[in-house]
């Protein structure tokens, strides 16, 4: 997830590209946006915080040491390469002796802020490491931080939380049992910052970002020593679409194998998406994708007569017709009869509970923002987008679509307030500083072109052959998809379809694996399903690693 902000119908299709937290912070010095101002100095980083911790998982007592810091990369391999483990360019070097006398003038670097925390009493050569990072793109890491697997977690609940005071707990279900953890900022979130000239335009954009992420990895691994540990990924959202094209250039420019790559909340595909695809003439896959979700959140709501008692059979019978009478009538366009188009609409109404003449006048065809809008309108309440489950009071009863995401407002208070207490008072870092829950793009516009792989706007990006490249080279690399009943942001029933298109021989199909929750994009949210995403990840990183501990 990205933005606190709320989304409004017109921002729908870029904010599927998830902003979820606030611009709640202004820019102090030392976390300044791309368009740096030349007479200002470039300030030093702050040092590296060291601390210990505890957590009780699945009645073990683990001791754990948290490091919080930052990792300065180069923008490219070359640049890069030029810098000493300080974060600085090695004196002699090209990118030293070409530093200009203006710090704003300089080859663009990214110092980028990631907490790590490592169980004591291992053996770091063999105990795996897995690298979380969210989406956006834009966002910051702090949902999956405190939300998911880390030490400590937010609490939250199916509607809109109280003001503050929040509370942050210990979290049961920490990963920390299986595997060292490693939350990654993008570069201009969190404590990080961007320095040298057109920063933005070096780090903001498809192959960018992921290069950044790749000479990060490839710098903390040596930093810490952990060359020959087992190695994970884990993305969320737009960081599926990360996952993809990071684990391409780690199997083939940085030689890193991976052991397997977790997706939540998968996105790789985005004309398919209904926050993408959906609306435009010709494009139906994406009605027929989030058909599933629609009917997931009408049986969640108890929309539906009769109520079926399993929501997984019913599901089935859902996606059997999403790809059956659905697509026959939506691919026969307007030389559909009207007895079909009434059938299939009275068959919608079975599945979502909308109003037939509704789907009628649709054509068929209801995209997100347009379900989110009117799945509850004789309530008066808007669904949604991030977890269908939430639900909150629509702001224009006229409106076609969405105008806000109802999960987004009721949990982001709490995480952007938490973050800013738990990395300042436990872990003793970014005093004096301003942390960005995301970035602050300053009209940098993010480069969506994959080198030479297509892609304009985010309405033209497909990264699948990232992920199937990565799979090719090494065949061993596994691959969990994990995902939501309830996410319209980014529906599972696409996921699947994704994954199952992969360009991959038969052969590998064996190393992917399907995870669904009912919960939304943030599955980790509900107490049941973050012990669900636990043990499945314990169980897939033990399996991927051979041995893990």
């Amino acid at each position: 997830m990205s933005s606190a902000s709320k989304i409004t119908a017109s921002a729908v299709a870029v904010a599927f590209l998830l902003t979820l937290a606030a611009r709640a912070q202004d820019e102090k010095p030392g976390q300044r946006s791309a368009s740096q101002t030349k007479s200002e100095s470039v300030p030093a980083d702050p040092p590296d915080s060291t601390t210990q911790g505890t957590v009780d998982v699945g009645g073990q007592h683990i001791t754990y040491t948290a490091v919080a810091g930052i990792i300065t990369v180069g923008a490219t391999d070359a640049d890069d390469a030029q810098l000493g483990p300080d974060g600085k360019p090695i004196p002699g070097s090209q990118l030293a002796l070409s530093a200009p006398k203006d710090p704003a003038d300089a080859p663009p670097l990214a110092h980028m802020f990631y907490v790590a925390y490592f169980k004591t009493g291992t053996n770091a050569e063999d105990r795996p490491v897995t690298f979380f990072y969210n989406g956006g793109p834009g966002s910051s890491t702090m949902w999956l931080h405190l939300g998911s697997l880390g030490p400590r977690y937010v609490e939250t609940g199916d509607t809109h939380l109280p003001g503050a005071p929040y509370k942050l707990v210990d979290n049961p279900y920490c990963l920390l049992d299986t595997s060292d953890l490693v939350f990654i900022d993008m570069p201009g979130t969190g404590f990080g910052r961007m320095t040298g000239k057109d920063a933005g335009k070096a780090f903001w954009g498809l192959g960018q970002d992921a290069g950044a992420f790749a000479r990060f990895i490839a710098r903390f691994l040596t930093t810490y020593n952990r060359w020959n540990s087992p190695k994970f990924l884990f993305g969320e959202s737009y960081g599926t679409t990360r996952s993809a094209v990071l684990a391409n250039l780690l199997e083939n420019r940085k030689n890193i194998d991976l052991n397997g790559v977790m997706l939540l909340g998968e996105i790789f595909n985005f004309p398919i998406g209904i926050g993408v695809g959906g609306g435009r003439p010709g494009m139906d896959l994406p009605f027929e994708l989030a058909l599933p979700t629609y009917a997931a959140t009408a049986w969640f709501h108890k929309k539906l007569t009769p109520q079926p008692p399993d929501l997984a059979a019913f599901l089935q019978q859902v996606e059997d017709f999403a790809m059956g009478d659905y697509m026959h009538a939506l691919a026969e366009g307007n030389a559909i009869t009207d007895t079909e188009k009434q059938s299939v609409a009275e068959k919608i109404h079975a599945y979502t509970g909308l109003p037939v003449d509704y789907v009628l006048k649709a054509n068929l065809r209801v995209n997100g923002g347009e379900f989110e809008k009117t799945f509850e309108d004789d309530q008066d309440m808007t669904t949604g987008r991030y977890d269908t489950r939430f639900l909150g009071p629509t702001i224009d009863p006229l409106s076609e679509s969405a105008e806000y995401d109802p999960q987004s407002a009721a949990i982001s208070s709490a995480y952007v307030s938490l973050i800013n207490l738990y990395l300042r008072d436990d872990l003793k870092y970014g005093a004096g500083e301003t942390y960005l829950p995301d970035a602050l793009f300053d009209g940098v516009h993010w480069n969506w072109t994959r080198e030479g792989r297509g892609g304009y706007g985010a309405g033209g990006v497909n990264v699948s052959s990232d992920l199937a490249d990565a799979m090719k080279t090494n065949p061993h690399l596994k691959v969990m998809v994990n995902d939501g009943y309830y996410d319209l942001a980014t529906p599972f029933f696409a996921a699947q379809y994704e994954e199952q298109h992969l360009p991959i021989p038969p052969s590998l199909t064996k190393n992917i694996e399907y995870n669904w929750y009912e919960s939304g994009h943030m599955a980790y949210v509900r107490d049941e399903c973050r012990k669900q995403l636990h043990d499945r990840v314990a169980a897939f990183i033990r399996s991927a690693d051979g041995d893990g501990q």
